[in-house]
């Protein structure tokens, strides 16, 4: 597995930069991938499905300058920004095992998760609901996938030393939550590492055994990206 520690100049460079890679490994140009990137600003990342009224709070966002963007992938809302670590696995599914299936691709790629951190916090860490990570019933990683024939794209974030407070004010209560957030507010709900990225990236790298760098950084299908998606109203506003 190859290694790419990139953070892109703009938010909707970072999110092009994923399916962009996804896109690279289905032509047959690389094989399976782990990304690293840490947001400079503060933007808002809605789930491919959500309904952006529905899940921000668009005059707060709008009177503090906030992007708002959709990613290609399902999950809800994020406040992303500085103090968050993203990560994104571009995985080969294979016709059978753990990567074939949605909810199987979850807790193979979580259970994997939960384990290196769990070693490196020296705490127990939890998966709960479907795609989350958490300790002690609060979360702090939450985690989304999108499918294509050969490859999956598997990203989510960790708060490790993140301004939740701000998170309460860019976001209302989500339309859907999992059973274990029992109507708790973010603030309530939420908790930051406060560890350092770097070690995480480590626990992480060595999970998956990633150390080869990734030369080929498409570029050009990034740009692209953002002129035909990313960087579109008609996209992050589709809903």
């Amino acid at each position: 597995m190859r290694l790419c520690d990139l953070s892109c100049s703009t938010p909707e460079e970072n999110l092009a930069c994923d399916e962009a890679l996804l896109d690279l490994c289905e032509a047959g140009e690389a094989d399976e991938l782990l990304r690293f990137w840490e947001p400079a600003r503060y933007f808002v990342v809605v789930g491919y499905a959500n309904q952006v009224a529905t899940e921000v709070n668009l005059p707060f966002c709008e009177q503090n300058t906030l992007p708002v963007l959709r990613r290609c992938s399902g999950g809800g809302a994020v406040l992303q920004g500085p103090g968050c670590l993203n990560y994104s696995l571009v995985l080969r599914i294979g016709a059978s095992g753990p990567l074939s299936g949605i909810s199987s691709t979850n807790n193979f790629i979580l259970a994997r998760h939960r384990a290196a951190l769990s070693a490196l916090l020296l705490a127990p860490v939890e998966q709960r609901g479907h795609t989350d990570l958490a300790i002690g019933g609060l979360k702090f990683s939450g985690n989304a996938q999108r499918r294509r024939k050969n490859f999956l794209l598997f990203h989510g974030s960790f708060l490790l030393h993140f301004d939740i407070g701000l998170i309460e004010n860019a976001l209302r209560f989500p339309s859907r939550q999992p059973d274990y957030r029992l109507d708790r507010s973010h603030a309530d709900f939420l908790m930051n590492l406060k560890v350092p990225p770097h070690l995480v990236k480590t626990a992480l790298s060595r999970a998956w055994g990633a150390t080869g760098t990734l030369i080929e950084i498409p570029v050009r299908d990034i740009g692209r990206l953002v002129r035909e998606k990313y960087g579109c109203v008609d996209w992050n506003n589709k809903f």
